[in-house]
């Protein structure tokens, strides 16, 4: 949902039926009035709100790569934690990647899925091919350590304000995308991640279509993760994507057009009891499709629990 919703939006949320809803702002609205100001609107409506994202703080390279502005930005992060908490907001996304707003490093083209509907499409000898995003290489090394420094900056904020951060991969998840190299590739990674921040707030957020685009490379596959990590209760929220075929080139498609069985990644998640948001994520094309997103998840998610 837009950070202002409109009448418009309201009533899709509520002819859809979707229970919460996730928004994406800025740093100007990255305070408690707002929030507060947000929750009660979409109460009304009977919407919950999942998550209010700051774009600002999202995949910030001065976050990432340890820049001038790091300190300021943690502080802001540490700021705006409070005041979800205190909104009575109790989740958020996070993302260490630096480059992805720049978009050659996040697609390469953009070409036809089902019906010539036109979706992200990522080729990896193309963007190998791309100049460095920030100037310099970034080891593994460098960007485990400004990783280290923004949870020991973060987590206690997080433990004290009642906020479960979910951590998102990267997407694409390759070793190094415009000189920078990206950590969150694998379910190893995942693990380091969880041993770093050693808190109950802190976890996955399972983005099902970035997995699919890492194939065998990941380790585990979108199931398995979630068998391996859901068991644990470290899975918060997933985003319910698809993807035509694993890297080196990949399509976004229609969730029920890829190569990964959704209906099993519902079972996998009832398994495990899993209770945290699911949603449609990079649905190609317009609200339309989004509709027939929703009604698709709604349905099978009707098949897994009657089954």
């Amino acid at each position: 949902m837009s950070p202002h919703p409109t009448p418009e939006e309201l009533a899709f949320f509520q002819q859809m039926a979707i229970d919460a809803a996730k928004i994406w702002t800025t740093l100007e609205d990255a305070n408690y009035d707002y929030m507060a100001r947000t929750r009660d609107l979409l109460g009304e409506h009977g919407i919950q709100v999942n998550n209010i994202g700051i774009l600002d703080l999202h995949c910030d390279p001065d976050l990432t790569l340890g820049l001038a502005g790091q300190d300021e930005q943690i502080a802001r992060y540490q700021h705006y934690l409070r005041a979800l908490g205190r909104a009575g907001i109790s989740y958020t996304t996070y993302a260490h990647m630096a480059n992805i707003k720049l978009l050659p490093y996040y697609q390469t083209g953009m070409s036809p899925t089902r019906g010539g509907v036109l979706t992200r499409e990522f080729d990896l000898e193309r963007a190998r091919a791309l100049p460095l995003s920030h100037g310099r290489e970034y080891t593994e090394e460098e960007i485990w350590a400004t990783f280290a420094r923004f949870l020991q900056a973060v987590i206690p904020v997080a433990e004290e304000a009642g906020v479960r951060i979910g951590l998102h991969p990267d997407d694409p998840p390759v070793a190094s995308l415009g000189g920078v190299a990206r950590m969150f590739r694998d379910y190893r990674a995942y693990e380091r991640a969880l041993e770093m921040a050693d808190s109950p707030n802190f976890g996955l957020c399972h983005c099902v279509g970035t997995w699919a685009e890492g194939g065998a490379a990941m380790g585990k596959d979108p199931v398995e993760m979630i068998r391996h990590f859901g068991a644990a209760g470290k899975i918060f929220k997933v985003h319910f994507r698809n993807v035509d075929q694993p890297l080196p080139v990949f399509r976004e498609t229609f969730v029920d057009n890829g190569y990964v069985d959704m209906y099993e990644v519902l079972c996998a998640l009832r398994d495990v009891d899993f209770d945290g948001a699911l949603l449609p994520d990079h649905v190609p094309g317009d609200r339309t499709h989004v509709a027939y997103t929703l009604g698709y998840m709604r349905a099978l998610r009707s098949r897994v629990l009657s089954a």
